[in-house]
């Protein structure tokens, strides 16, 4: 159900909201839904700390040489 609602803004921007929908093939009434839809949900994208606390923790030895150990994982993996 839709339901009516009434916006006061400046006749400037509106003659230039306008102008815009009718290159968007759109409605004010349909810029703005689509503005207020976007602007209340919640954003899908994740933080990018979030994901980081949901890696793997290491099994590594925090004083172990990394060098070495990329080595001998390439030399196992690989055979040589």
């Amino acid at each position: 159900m839709k339901s009516r609602l009434n916006l006061t803004i400046e006749n400037s921007l509106l003659e230039d909201v306008k102008s815009y929908a009718v290159k968007q093939k759109r409605s004010v009434s349909d810029l703005v839904e689509s503005y207020f839809k976007k602007v209340t949900r919640p954003s899908k994208r994740k933080n990018i700390i979030d994901l980081v606390e949901k890696l793997e923790k290491s099994t590594i030895d925090k004083n172990a040489d990394l060098k070495d150990l990329y080595y001998k994982e390439n030399a196992k993996k690989y055979g040589f």
